[in-house]
């Protein structure tokens, strides 16, 4: 059984109030809030090791390669990857999918070659990918879903071809909470020779992620959506399909002889951690990481899951709302309208009673679109919410939409 109040307490943000009520922060989503540890590493990454990684041999730069290098391992733990070389240091989900379409995609997707995505996508696993095909002339595809916002495995099946050459797809929904069938999407996609790529960056917070056991070809996640720092991401990539693929950016570091004629490329992974990296934040990653371990992923989903249980059973007689995404298999995300209302006026007016939700298309424009919507509210619950904030919000919920109704 999880302390809450003893989490809680590890959150200094989570202690104030906003417009004089105490703070409930169900924006988990976007970013989620940091523990006492990762702040403390970030200060102490700044007062006692601040210097380059790689390049020095006195006694900070030593230091803070040392304390890069543990993240990395930490990392490799975390996804379960074969070797720490696979582990690539990004600003983030979206440099992560960039760097994959700007290397892999520009050295192996040529003209007519298909790259399939879902209607669930965030922006940064859409816009890349279209990117390059315009580039290419390559094409992009679109597994549909169904009205729960469950991928149609059997329409995916179809899209798939000896022409496919890349299907990248989310792990969970920002926008929905829809959990995809990761496993078997890879294994369909490799039946025909495809790669696959997997956005993380909601999954990552929840469950307890096993790179190998999924098959999977690239992986990304964001470290400010697990308890981390903010512009520290990763990248997971097979051995064999990463030593394939040329650099993404050009300079110091992924370097290992530069003359006038000719340069020869770093080893993996510093072939794609050109310039001075964000050595602060990665090294607080480990913090985090560290906190989620503590806590337990098997403990901290089922603590999530009976929130979103709870919310979800309580706004189920809520005046003319309708929740958007209701798939069997979801994370904590409760995405919902309400007739005659604004999703914008809804969380203006939950955050003058200190309530802090996600208004707005969420980065899914296509989404939405399928659904008829402009945008939904979205309230999004991590591992330091209570019970007690859960009925904190229907109340004011309601309240909200009779006093506009």
């Amino acid at each position: 059984m999880l302390d809450l109040e003893k989490i809680r307490a590890e959150f200094p943000i989570l202690q104030q109030k906003i417009q004089g009520k105490p703070l409930i922060y169900f924006d988990n989503a976007a970013t989620s809030q940091k523990p006492r540890q990762v702040l403390d590493a970030l200060q102490q990454y700044y007062t006692s090791m601040n210097a380059n990684v790689h390049r020095g041999i006195h006694t900070l730069a030593e230091r803070a390669t040392a304390a890069f290098e543990e993240t990395r391992e930490a990392v490799r733990a975390f996804i379960n990857a074969p070797s720490a070389e696979q582990v690539i240091f990004t600003r983030g989900t979206t440099e992560s999918i960039n760097l994959v379409a700007g290397s892999f995609g520009r050295k192996f997707i040529g003209p007519g070659d298909e790259i399939i995505v879902t209607t669930m996508e965030h922006h940064s696993n859409i816009v890349p990918w279209q990117m390059l095909c315009e580039e290419k002339g390559a094409v992009l595809k679109v597994i549909p879903i169904n009205d729960a916002g469950e991928l149609l495995l059997d329409e995916y099946e179809k899209l798939l071809s000896e022409r496919t050459k890349l299907v990248a797809v989310v792990h969970v929904s920002n926008a929905l909470g829809s959990v995809n069938p990761v496993a078997e999407v890879v294994r369909l996609a490799h039946q025909v020779g495809a790669r696959v790529l997997v956005d993380g960056a909601q999954a990552a917070p929840h469950y307890q992620i096993d790179v190998q056991a999924l098959d999977v070809d690239f992986y990304a996640f964001s470290g400010h959506k697990v308890y981390g720092p903010t512009g520290i991401g990763i990248l997971y990539g097979k051995l064999d399909v990463l030593e394939a693929m040329p650099p993404y950016l050009g300079g110091g570091e992924m370097i290992k002889e530069v003359t006038f004629a000719k340069t020869t490329y770093n080893e993996l992974p510093y072939k794609f951690e050109a310039g001075t990296p964000n050595i602060a934040d990665a090294v607080a990653l480990k913090e985090a990481l560290a906190f989620v371990n503590q806590l337990g992923q098997n403990q901290i989903a089922a603590h999530e899951n009976a929130l979103l249980a709870h919310a979800t059973q309580a706004v189920a007689d809520v005046p003319g709302l309708r929740l958007v995404g209701t798939a069997q298999h979801k994370a904590s995300v409760l995405s919902f309208v309400v007739d005659g209302l604004s999703a914008l006026d809804i969380g203006m007016l939950l955050d003058a009673q200190g309530i802090a939700v996600r208004t707005g298309n969420h980065c899914a424009m296509p989404l939405m679109q399928r659904f008829g919507l402009t945008g939904t509210a979205r309230a999004s619950f991590a591992v330091y919410n209570t019970l007690e904030e859960v009925d904190s919000f229907v109340a004011q919920l309601r309240r909200v939409v009779k006093m506009m109704n």
